[in-house]
């Protein structure tokens, strides 16, 4: 610790070159300034720790005091938990917060930063005051905006859809982070008006992450982190919570997202970040028949789901390959199974979609499989989190024999005597199960649940096939063992309503966030939904700069119906073209 001096009214400080952190002598505040005094946050040392059967609420807080180690400590009494501890370590990189409590039962709501009070004067909720006016989240939302106002809320976690206030799922889950800045106004992370960056960032591995989402609560000048639990976590003797890192003196948000990685390698919550083996025809460009299927059931009616046959694929890949243009790896999307769940193909659709595979294999392409996380269509119910009435809502990867029926499923789709696909793309790992009746199998929940479905699959797809290509749209650091390309998901959310807004920029920020977080990973830049032609042309000059392209649509535009003309399908094969060679 550096420059700690004790206060004569009993309270602690701590300076260091970049910041300075005084802990008041009734340790309800930690304030944190700039080196030179400028005022960041009034931290507090303090958590509410709910159970689902009881609101925790603080009695009294004991004064800071120094622990053996040099930490500073501060104890607080609960209304419903034996003991209380939040300790507060200090080093040259930042603040660590690390909180704990001693008792039974089961978690509900857990707000980080903040405490309940029943204190003389000055009950009910107390949050962390804050000087910022701007907060980075690495969680894509709004596509309209990267950056938003400090007193907003923001969300990142494992769970959400397209419905209002939920459309925070295109990063499921993306790092546990957020950058605060006190500079107002900013449209870019890298604006050079920003003063400074504050690196505020949840750590713990990835078995404990037991939420379901982190919610940023902003408010009047002051701010709180709540985990939301559920119920699913049980507390038996002491339970250390996850820890809260604080880091000022960020350049920006993206710099802060890389030291946020080293920070958990260093905790032993992620790997370290390591050069990773990849197959040549990972890198190749990818044609994903989404777009194309939206535009024929557009045309023909339908949904997009009843245009993912063997006969729209042949003819999407044949009208590309007339114009010159040869993905090298092919997704087929939703649906070609009969059922999510089984992941058998539906004999209406694709009547040998083993023989089509090998068919594109000896043209030297290679065929990924569109799989729906989660989906229990098909499925038994007892395999699955259930309602109270029984009824499932979604797989359940905690039970072995749903791990035994996932490892099969990969099996058929990527096994020599399958279907010999040659990897999956996994969509919807937002459907993540949510709500404190559900019930399953194991100790698991939330994020750390998702986690083991994407561990159990991945597992499975490469003790079939080594070189299996594994796409995912979670590039939360934990989650890099169970991937190998980051997908940057939809451009917008179809169901906002308004002028559709402009997505380059939302798109650079995206795959920003992955360089930052998961820089081992390869990126699928996405193609789908461009909101107009003209942004799809500006989006084909980039995508080769932001990873390897994808294609999404072959002769339409499914949004405006506008059709692509021999000029842009000689730009996209010139880019490939292009690509393919700087590769080489």
């Amino acid at each position: 610790m550096t420059g700690l001096r004790t206060e004569p009214n009993g309270g602690l400080v701590v300076r260091t070159p970049a910041y300075v952190i005084a802990v008041s002598a009734d340790g309800l505040r930690a304030t944190l300034t700039t080196a030179e005094g400028a005022h960041l946050a009034t931290l507090r040392p303090l958590v509410a720790c709910d159970r689902l059967d009881a609101r925790d609420e603080t009695l009294s807080v004991e004064p800071p005091r120094l622990d053996d180690e040099g930490t500073i400590e501060v104890g607080r009494r609960s209304t419903i938990w034996d003991h209380a501890t939040t300790t507060i370590v200090c080093d040259d990189e930042g603040v660590e917060l690390r909180s704990s409590v001693t008792g039974s039962g089961a978690l509900g709501e857990v707000r980080l930063l903040a405490g309940r009070s029943l204190l003389p004067g000055r009950t009910g909720m107390l949050p962390s005051g804050s000087s910022f006016r701007t907060v980075f989240s690495p969680g894509p939302a709004d596509p309209c905006r990267v950056l938003r106002a400090a007193s907003e809320s923001v969300v990142i976690g494992a769970a959400g859809d397209s419905q209002p206030g939920r459309g925070h799922w295109f990063f499921t889950p993306a790092p546990l982070y957020l950058a605060l800045c006190p500079a107002d106004g900013l449209d870019d992370p890298s604006d050079p008006h920003a003063e400074v960056w504050v690196g505020v960032g949840v750590a713990a591995s990835v078995d404990e992450l037991g939420f379901v989402q982190l919610v940023y609560e902003g408010g009047d000048r002051a701010f709180a982190l709540r985990l939301d639990y559920e119920g699913h976590t049980r507390v038996a003797g002491t339970y250390d919570l996850p820890t809260v890192l604080v880091t000022p003196g960020t350049t920006d948000p993206y710099g802060g997202l890389r030291r946020h990685r080293e920070q958990l390698a260093a905790r032993g919550a992620a790997p370290r970040i390591a050069t990773r083996p990849t197959a040549d025809w990972w890198h190749e460009p990818i044609f994903c028949g989404w777009g194309a299927q939206r535009s024929l059931a557009a045309q023909d009616g339908g949904s997009p789901a009843d245009h993912a046959t063997q006969a729209s694929y042949d003819a999407f890949l044949g009208h590309l390959e007339e114009r010159g243009v040869v993905p090298g790896t092919i997704v087929i999307d939703d649906k070609w199974q009969g059922a999510y769940g089984t992941c058998e193909p539906d004999p209406a659709k694709w009547p040998d979609l083993r023989g089509w595979v090998a068919a594109r294999h000896s043209r030297g392409q290679r065929v990924l499989l569109w799989w729906r996380a989660w989906s229990g269509e098909g499925i038994p119910g007892e395999l699955c989190v259930r309602r109270p009435d029984g009824e499932g809502v979604g797989l359940d990867p905690d039970n072995p024999s749903t791990r035994a029926l996932l490892e099969d499923a990969v099996c058929r789709m990527l096994g020599p005597d399958g279907l010999d696909a040659d990897g999956l793309k996994i969509d919807f790992t937002a459907s993540t199960p949510s709500g404190v009746s559900l019930e399953h199998h194991g100790p698991r929940w939330g994020i750390a649940l998702l986690h083991e479905l994407l561990a159990t699959v991945y597992g499975a797809a490469k003790r079939v096939k080594p070189d299996a290509l594994v796409i995912t749209h979670a590039p939360h650091p934990a989650f890099v063992d169970v991937a190998d390309m980051i997908r940057l998901n939809d451009m917008l959310r179809l169901d906002d309503l308004g002028p559709r807004p402009p997505v380059l920029a939302q798109m650079r920020y995206r795959a920003a966030v992955v360089r930052a977080a998961c820089p081992e990973l390869l990126v699928d830049t996405d193609d789908w939904c461009v909101p107009d032609l003209e942004t799809w042309r500006a989006y084909l000059r980039e995508k080769t700069d932001l990873g390897v392209p994808a294609l999404y649509y072959v002769g339409h535009l499914d949004a405006t119906g506008e059709t692509l003309t021999d000029e842009d399908y000689a730009a996209l094969a010139e880019s490939w073209a292009a690509y393919r060679a700087g590769r080489r």
